[in-house]
């Protein structure tokens, strides 16, 4: 784990709201179905003004300051501008900010858990810096996944769901 300056990332996916312990189970599950929409080949093709053909992950609108409650999660791809919102997708501007980053190398999605396993274990443990449970980014990418989780004692500005 590092701290990083993370720059503004601008994201166009398909949203969800769930918790840690929806996801926990398989009948509750939102995740799964997001990810399996997410993942099909070119299913953000169609999307303006991509940056790249990474898979990127924004977890915001927190609920509480800790990992057990609600939060939406969009699955979608960093474009340069939001010029064009396609229909059933949604657009949000991930701030700039100090934040954690977490490196998931190896089998997926196995090694992805076993990275958030490890930034749950350094939440309730106190450690520094404190998550700010703001906004939270992960770029899948062909090497594997990294996580950026915003910290606390830096400037935070919350999260907007940007107008196309």
């Amino acid at each position: 784990m590092i701290i990083v300056d993370r720059p503004e990332t601008l994201v166009i996916g398909y949203a969800v709201r769930t918790t840690n312990a929806d996801e926990a189970d398989p009948s509750r599950a939102r995740l799964p179905g997001l990810w399996a929409r997410s993942g099909v080949p070119g299913a953000f093709a169609h999307i303006p003004g991509r940056l790249d053909e990474n898979l990127y992950a924004v977890l915001f609108d927190y609920d509480g300051s800790d990992h057990q409650g609600a939060y939406t999660q969009v699955v979608g791809s960093a474009v340069r501008t939001l010029a064009r919102l396609p229909e059933g997708m949604v657009a949000v501007r991930v701030p700039a900010v100090r934040s954690l980053k977490v490196e998931a190398h190896g089998p997926m999605p196995q090694a992805l858990i076993e990275a958030w396993q490890e930034v749950w274990r350094h939440t309730e443990a106190g450690s520094v810096p404190p998550r700010a449970f703001t906004t939270d980014l992960e770029i899948h990418h062909p090497a594997g996944v990294d996580l950026y989780l915003a910290v606390l004692n830096s400037p935070v500005p919350a999260p907007e769901r940007a107008q196309a």
